[in-house]
């Protein structure tokens, strides 16, 4: 069974070109990710600011092509789609973007997001079936219909805009959510309620979700698994309680460490590290070298593969050198199952 939705080596280069008065920049090099069909998990696609989360997932949703490699949905590559296949494909594969004031016109009451996607996929033979699934889909997210729907935009809170688009992706009953930064905008009181409505998207209706987020904890919070990102290239990856916890990758290490905890005698930075995100340094190895803390000589020659070096984890380190090495687009096979349906809060 091919997966669900698939990148295959995929690599996205901005700029360039003969009249170019800038170095083309690499958002992405050569990364490979998969989200199987019979397993509808959470997967949190972690990194700082410029590592790439945005453009993976605007590829994913066919937005923006690849400068080279694949998409592929149900094995079909989506630049090769008919009408048909294309528009499938736009139902089941549906966003929630970072903010959700900019998916609204401010001329239209909210009902306008519901109701125009569930005409243009038809669903609902006549206006009160379609009111039926808009009410059914707000009540899902925890909104009750009477409260939200008929009102403009700017009338409701920032927590129930979000839930409006969360109930909006819900409508058209899709097989995977792609959610950007979805509680970025929103206060921290809210995050809890957004994020279990994402939760149980997956776990309730089975579909699965590509979380986009710079947040570790929240990551934590609802993820089965995790790729973080470096410099549009994967770090570490694999179950989101192995990477978490016990972080192998110096790039992951230095990003727990950057979480604030509430205790005093805790110091940030015990792992110190060293230069800067956006230096580019030398393009033949590794892209972590002149941050890292454990840099040796062959990290300034050859660029890392992905060592196996768990049964559900890789990273992309000479550290680990000795463990057996993994092929770029078999990232998911590392990946642990879905846990049982439960609270996101209670790990």
């Amino acid at each position: 069974m091919p997966p669900l939705l698939e990148l295959r080596k995929v690599t996205k280069v901005f700029g360039g070109g003969y009249f170019a008065t800038r170095p083309p920049l690499t958002a992405l090099d050569n990364v490979s990710l998969s989200i199987p069909e019979d397993r509808p998990s959470i997967t949190a696609i972690a990194g700082e600011s410029g590592s790439g989360k945005t453009t993976l997932a605007r590829i994913m949703l066919g937005v923006a092509g690849p400068t080279s490699g694949h998409v592929f949905y149900r094995g079909k590559d989506v630049s090769r789609m008919t009408g048909s296949e294309r528009r499938r494909f736009r139902r089941e594969v549906q966003p929630i973007f970072q903010d959700p004031f900019e998916s609204y016109n401010p001329f239209y009451k909210v009902d306008h997001v519901l109701t125009t996607p569930a005409r243009n996929f038809k669903i609902g033979r006549n206006r009160r079936e379609i009111l039926a699934r808009v009410e059914e889909a707000l009540h899902a997210v925890g909104l009750q219909p009477g409260e939200t729907l008929g009102r403009f935009p700017h009338q409701l809170s920032g927590g129930q805009r979000q839930r409006v688009m969360v109930a909006r992706a819900l409508l058209l009953r899709p097989r995977i959510i792609l959610a950007d930064e979805p509680v970025s905008m929103v206060d921290a009181s809210l995050r809890a309620t957004i994020l279990d409505s994402v939760y149980k998207l997956n776990r309730e209706h089975g579909i699965s979700i590509l979380y986009i987020t710079h947040d570790l904890t929240t990551a934590y919070q609802i993820s089965d698994n995790i790729v973080v990102l470096y410099r549009g290239s994967v770090a570490e990856a694999g179950s989101v309680e192995h990477v978490i916890k016990q972080p192998k990758h110096p790039y992951t290490q230095l990003l727990i460490q950057s979480i604030p905890r509430p205790n005093p005698e805790h110091l940030w930075g015990e792992i110190p590290g060293r230069g800067d995100s956006q230096h580019n340094g030398a393009e033949a190895g590794c892209k972590f070298a002149d941050r890292c803390p454990h840099v040796m000589t062959i990290c300034r020659d050859q660029i890392p593969g992905l060592h196996k070096i768990e049964e559900h984890r890789v990273a992309s380190c000479f550290m680990y050198r000795d463990s057996p090495l993994l092929a770029d687009d078999d990232i998911a096979k590392v990946f642990a199952p879905p846990v049982p349906m439960a609270t996101p809060t209670t790990r």
